[in-house]
This record gives structure tokens, C-alpha cells and sequence, in this order.
């Protein structure tokens, strides 16, 4: 089955985590701020402010560590207190974080901040509601590499919060043999072959169009199978031709209309590219006191 590929490579509490938080802020920051934020240089260098992060919206919390990050790489001794813990349910005008320190520096960081902490939210929260259309059934809820520029590992951490799982995280983190894989080398048969010989010690998933594309796949030593865009009783039937000897999962035009449907067909997985792809920021606001 799938695992949450994104905690194994980044514990949150490692040096890896804090490095890619590290990075992924100071893009931010810099592509935001330049040479200087000239708007913040209206307000006295010294001056100290209090504010609060409030919730506009239900949704799970998703990003915090970001959020430090905004404000600690501007000033360290910024001091921020958090109301809620990372994956928490929030709801509507509840306070998130109280934030204290210098008045230039929450200036500087609020956008920035509540552009991470929205965009995790959202992939949080659209994914737990996959998550939860499902509940009951075996199937897991995974992510595609459909992800925001700059932001893969970020949003695929987001998809672990909401209680998902991640297919591989780039290129790099497993073998997907597509359609274009196999026209290029041949047939089923040749990709599966050279994709075994290659011997990279990772995961092999091969993608199908149709039962009988599912048989060659099976019978060229399959164990891990994407159906693409199968109708519901070709599902059905590929569980039962399959019979448990490959992990099957399930993938394209994937809705919440249609995700319980596809699940209750037996089917190991699903993967949505929309939790990562079609998302609306969490409305969050940053009001200084």
C-alpha cells in the first residue's frame, strides 16, 4: 500500500524538514520583499506591534512551520503563540496565532505567511474531505505530481495532514510507466522488462487503458497497476482478473461525486490530482492590534 512518502523523507521535527521550510520561505521573502518592502518604511524602525492570524472559514490547519519561518528569517526574537496545533479543525473567527513583535516585521512577513498558511490549508482540508467520502472502505486517498511550482513537497506534506497518502514524490522517488513509456519502448511487455532490468530499487507502477492492457501488465509481473480512467464495472472487473497478485489504483476525472462509487469497487488506491491542482485558498486574515 501507499505510505505517507513525504514523513519518511522529512520527519517534521528533522533538519531536513527545517531546510526545506528554510528554502521554500526565503524564495518567498525574497521574491516578495526585493530590495525592500518601501510600504512597511512608513512605520518607525523600532516600533513593536501585537496581531493576530484569524480563521475567515472551517478548514484544517495546515503550515504553521512556514508561518514561523516568514517571520523568524525577517527578525529571530519575533514571538508567535499558537492557539492550534497543525491539523487541527478550525472554524470560522477562531484565532489561530498571536504574533508580537517589530511593526516592520510583521508588515514584511504577513503576505508571505498567509500565502503558506492558506495554500496548505486548502490541500488539507480538500483532502480530508476525500478522506472522509471513503471512510469505511480500504481504499487510500493519494496525490499526483499535479503540484504548484516550487511548492511539491510542501503541498504533499499539506496532503499528509489531511490524513492522505503520497504517490511518489517526484521523478526521482519511483517508476511510473505511462502510456508515452510504452510507446517509446515498444510494448507492455519491453517497458516492463527494462524497467525491472534497471534494478533501481524503488517501486514499479505501470499505467493501463483497458482490461486487456491490464492482462499483458499482469502477465509481464505487474505488482502495482494505475487504471486510467476505467468505467466502474472495468474496476470491478480488473479486481477480480487481478485477484490480489498486483496493487491496483485507480486515477483520472476523479470527483467527490464520484470517489465513494470507485472505492466500494475494491480498488487499492485512488489518486486525485485535484487535491494538489483545483484549490481555493483558505480565506485567513492578519489583523495588527
Amino acid at each position: 500500500m501507499a505510505s505517507p512518502l513525504f514523513t519518511q523523507h522529512y520527519p517534521r521535527n528533522s533538519q531536513a524538514f527545517q531546510n526545506l521550510v528554510k528554502a521554500q520561505v526565503a524564495i518567498a521573502l525574497a521574491e516578495d520583499i526585493g530590495t525592500g518592502d518601501l510600504t512597511a518604511a512608513l512605520v518607525p524602525p523600532e516600533q513593536q506591534a501585537n496581531a493576530t492570524i484569524i480563521s475567515r472559514e472551517n478548514a484544517v490547519i495546515c503550515g504553521c512551520d512556514w508561518v514561523n519561518e516568514c517571520f523568524h528569517q525577517l527578525d529571530k526574537n519575533t514571538q508567535i503563540k499558537w492557539c492550534v496545533n497543525e491539523g487541527d479543525k478550525i472554524t470560522v473567527n477562531q484565532t489561530l496565532c498571536e504574533i508580537s513583535g517589530n511593526a516592520r516585521t510583521l508588515l514584511s512577513a504577513e503576505r508571505c505567511a498567509l500565502n503558506f498558511l492558506q495554500t496548505l490549508s486548502a490541500v488539507a482540508t480538500q483532502t480530508q474531505v476525500y478522506v472522509a467520502a471513503i471512510a469505511g472502505t480500504k481504499t487510500q486517498i493519494l496525490d499526483t505530481r499535479k503540484t504548484l511550482p516550487g511548492l511539491r513537497l510542501a503541498q504533499k506534506y499539506a496532503v499528509t495532514v489531511g490524513g492522505g497518502y503520497n504517490q511518489r514524490l517526484a521523478l526521482y522517488d519511483g517508476i511510473l510507466i505511462k502510456e508515452n513509456h510504452i510507446a517509446a519502448a515498444g510494448d507492455i511487455a519491453t517497458a516492463m522488462q527494462q524497467a525491472i532490468m534497471l534494478n533501481a530499487n524503488t517501486g514499479v507502477q505501470i499505467e493501463v487503458e483497458n482490461l486487456d492492457e491490464l492482462q499483458q501488465a499482469l502477465n509481464a509481473g505487474a505488482t502495482s497497476i494505475l487504471l486510467d480512467n476505467f468505467s466502474l464495472n472495468d474496476m470491478r472487473k480488473a479486481v477480480k482478473i487481478s485477484d490480489g497478485k498486483a496493487l491496483l489504483e485507480a486515477s483520472g476525472n476523479v470527483s467527490l461525486e464520484t470517489v465513494r462509487a470507485i472505492a466500494e469497487t475494491g480498488i487499492d488506491r485512488i489518486s486525485i490530482g485535484a487535491l494538489t491542482k483545483n484549490i481555493r485558498a483558505i480565506d485567513l486574515s492578519m489583523r495588527i492590534k
